[in-house]
């Protein structure tokens, strides 16, 4: 078992509820899409699971710990074994790529070689091969403001496969690119999960990239969880109701990357 939540409700100082009574299990090379309208609390889901944001109420087991029953130390420790993917990277502007890359493994390395790789990287080839699978290896030395909206995502994305975590969670990974590259980063994202043992949490507004990528589908509608079931089992009945008075296809989403011809592979 990777991640289980009991009870969990979240309750923000203003008052307002977030989640409420979520029970979740996931276990160990699971790949899970959660989706959802938006202000559903997809992503203060994933903040709980990143342990980065502590629950109002209930019990929550990541990587067979209870985050807030352990030390600082010990927590930051559990935390440099969860990769997070951000929807908007936050990456300091004039950084370079490589050490935005490589900032994904400064939690497991000695004080001395992250001070060090700060000044001058210290796996350069390391990232350039993390970079390689998202097809950046070009933008290597580059800095992080020359880049657009879905090379950032892809940076992101590059830099957790880097850190080489057990559980990866990612906040809509590919909402700044085109649905074609969408599809090409998702399928790359889920092979590699698949190959290292990984398990994969991610949340998602693309419905349709959510049923092609992931085996198994969470719905969540103003923070309780609507549906979990197998893709295949998700019916036009259960995203009518879980979308409600919203449209499917968002006409406020980012500008996405310019379209690349590649084809979309299907897991």
């Amino acid at each position: 078992m990777t991640l289980k939540l009991t009870g969990v409700e979240q309750v923000h100082a203003n008052g307002q509820r977030s989640l409420a009574g979520i029970d979740l299990r996931v276990d160990a090379g699971e790949r899970v899409a959660v989706i959802g309208p938006s202000g559903a609390g997809k992503t203060t889901l994933l903040r709980i699971l990143a342990t980065a944001l502590k629950p109002s109420s209930g019990t929550l087991e990541v990587l067979d710990s209870q985050p807030w029953q352990l030390g600082s130390g010990a927590r930051q420790r559990l935390r440099s074994r969860i990769g997070l993917i951000h929807q908007a990277p936050p990456l300091p502007p004039r950084q370079r790529v490589v050490n935005a890359v490589l900032a994904g493994r400064l939690g497991q390395w000695p004080l001395w070689k992250s001070l060090a790789s700060l000044l001058y990287p210290q796996d350069i080839e390391g990232a350039r091969a993390a970079l390689q699978r998202l097809d950046l290896a070009d933008k290597l030395f580059e800095r992080c403001d020359q880049l657009s909206g879905g090379q950032l995502q892809r940076v992101g994305i590059a830099r957790a496969l880097y850190q080489q975590p057990e559980l990866l969670l990612a906040d809509e990974p590919v909402s700044a690119m085109d649905p074609v590259l969408a599809g090409h980063t998702l399928g790359l994202l889920t092979r590699e999960a698949d190959a290292r043992g990984l398990t994969l949490l991610a949340s998602l507004h693309a419905v349709e990239l959510a049923l092609a990528h992931f085996p198994r589908i969470v719905g969540i509608r103003d923070g309780r969880i609507a549906f979990d079931k197998a893709a295949s089992a998700v019916s036009q009945d259960d995203l009518q109701q879980l979308y409600a008075n919203e449209q499917l296809n968002d006409q406020h989403s980012p500008p996405v990357e310019p379209l690349h011809v590649v084809q979309i592979p299907r897991c």
